[in-house]
């Protein structure tokens, strides 16, 4: 075999693995990106079932839950398919019957038992998809990465609502208060990583500073969960942070692909 023939060879067999590569690692980060979202879904349905009950802004609610719940539903199919490690598929089949549980209750009539068993399967949820992302996610900077910390970000603001709204719904116990107050403070420290972010481009920085100025104002009502009073702009503002936190997600991916 000719020295040139050897080289061919070779440099076929390379771009071969390095396709594979980046192929794996392309559907690894999409099954994250998914399971990254069913935490927040997770917080929003729960949301969305209370303020319904609350008679608060229900047909925008109630259009939320059912597209959250379909939404929920097929990430949940595409994880369940995709996902090889046993571990993992016994998270997401105990993911499963929490989320059958959860919409058997929401078709029950309203109690505070049932505001409270919702709250419950939400968390189950909530663990449950963190665990995926864990397990999934192995790289080291992780916590660094500012995908990463937005995508923790649209979780939290769906479980500041959740937890305010829960507490006007009657379940005024020590938990719902501390939830609510360890939720707010772990979002201000978030924030405070993105607002110096290394990554940050112009347009990236421009709209971090716009949630900062919004969350500087607003965050005081979310504290004053035992205050209450103030369900629908709380509803609304949380739901505001997470669509920029969103469209700041995909400037970062902008920029990740650019780079590349």
């Amino acid at each position: 075999m000719s020295n040139n023939l050897k080289k061919n060879i070779s440099i076929i067999i390379f771009i071969l693995f390095s396709s594979t590569t980046l192929f794996a690692n392309s559907k690894q980060l999409k099954l994250i990106s998914i399971a990254s979202k069913q935490r927040m879904l997770s917080q929003c349905i729960a949301k969305d079932y209370l303020y319904i009950h609350k008679n608060i802004a229900v047909s925008k609610t109630s259009k939320e839950l059912e597209v959250s719940l379909l939404a929920f539903s097929k990430a949940h199919k595409i994880l369940v398919s995709s996902i090889k490690d046993e571990d993992i598929h016994n998270l997401l089949e105990f993911v499963e019957l929490s989320a059958n549980d959860f919409k058997e209750t929401i078709n029950q009539p309203f109690s505070l038992d049932n505001a409270q068993l919702i709250l419950d399967l939400s968390e189950s949820m909530l663990e449950g998809s963190q665990y995926v992302v864990d397990s999934l996610n192995t790289t080291k900077s992780k916590k660094s990465n500012p995908t990463t910390i937005v995508e923790k970000q649209r979780m939290l603001t769906q479980r500041i609502a959740k937890y305010y709204i829960a507490y006007q719904s009657g379940i005024k116990d020590e938990n719902t208060i501390r939830s609510m107050k360890q939720t707010v403070i772990e979002f201000s420290e978030n924030l405070t990583l993105l607002e110096d972010h290394e990554k940050n481009t112009p347009l990236i920085q421009k709209k971090i500073n716009e949630i900062s100025k919004l969350w500087k104002i607003v965050h005081k009502f979310y504290n004053n969960i035992e205050k209450g009073g103030l369900p629908l702009i709380v509803f609304n503002t949380t739901n505001n942070i997470s669509k920029k936190m969103n469209d700041i997600r995909e400037l970062y991916l902008g920029v990740k692909h650019k780079k590349k």
